[in-house]
């Protein structure tokens, strides 16, 4: 049957997130794992701002059921979403399929410290692309499309929350577009991502809205 309506949304603003900003273009080895990182301040604002919206809801538009990432970033913005929305506590899944693209040997690294110290493998991504690059010990945007998959026939006829990251994020829109994985790539046309915003598709893969950040400056 499906679900009624997916609602997704990337995590606040994380630790990593500032930390790899704040880099830019030098190299930088972030020693903290990627399921260890927790929200910034600004992060937790979002996360807020996102409960808000939700509280705005009406009742045949609102969340009936939450599934979640098992990384910390996204667990906590649910926890601070929910508290502001104020709500008896939903249903809530924590989901490993939902997990951010894994980056393998790379995982504490931005892409200026791969070019310094593994240019092959920069070399590698930009002559594959984004979207097929897999990184040694990592998965591409693809793998992330095949592990979602069958998390997606799961779902029951309910409105389902998903609180995840930016890949699981690019990955529902291609799936719920009806596109083939040959095309794969154009969904990269949607990026980025920006954290706390809300996506938004109805049964049968109706995109409503995609990568809203209203609510975060209202």
């Amino acid at each position: 049957m499906g679900p009624a309506m997916i609602m997704a949304v990337r995590h606040g603003e994380s630790e990593s997130n500032l930390a790899y900003r704040q880099a830019g273009t030098t190299p930088l080895v972030y020693e903290r794992g990627d399921d260890e990182v927790t929200l910034t301040d600004l992060g937790r604002t979002q996360a807020a701002a996102l409960g808000r919206l939700l509280a705005e809801l009406s009742g045949d538009e609102a969340p009936e059921r939450v599934c979640c990432s098992p990384y910390l970033r996204a667990l906590d913005t649910w926890k601070i979403a929910q508290e502001a929305w104020g709500v008896t506590p939903l249903p809530v899944t924590v989901d490993e399929r939902l997990r951010d693209q894994g980056a393998g040997e790379f995982a504490h690294f931005n892409l200026a410290a791969i070019g310094e110290r593994h240019p092959e493998e920069l070399a590698r991504r930009e002559a594959e692309g984004e979207y097929a690059y897999r990184p040694p010990g990592g998965e591409s945007l693809g793998d992330v499309v095949v592990r979602l998959r069958p998390f997606l026939r799961e779902l029951d006829g309910r409105r389902v929350l998903i609180v995840a990251h930016d890949s699981v994020v690019l990955a529902l829109h291609h799936i719920l577009g009806g596109r083939p994985d040959a095309e794969l790539a154009a969904v990269l046309e949607y990026a980025p991502v920006p954290n706390a915003s809300v996506s938004v598709w109805r049964a049968g893969g109706e995109l409503v809205r995609f990568n809203d950040v209203a609510h975060l400056t209202s």
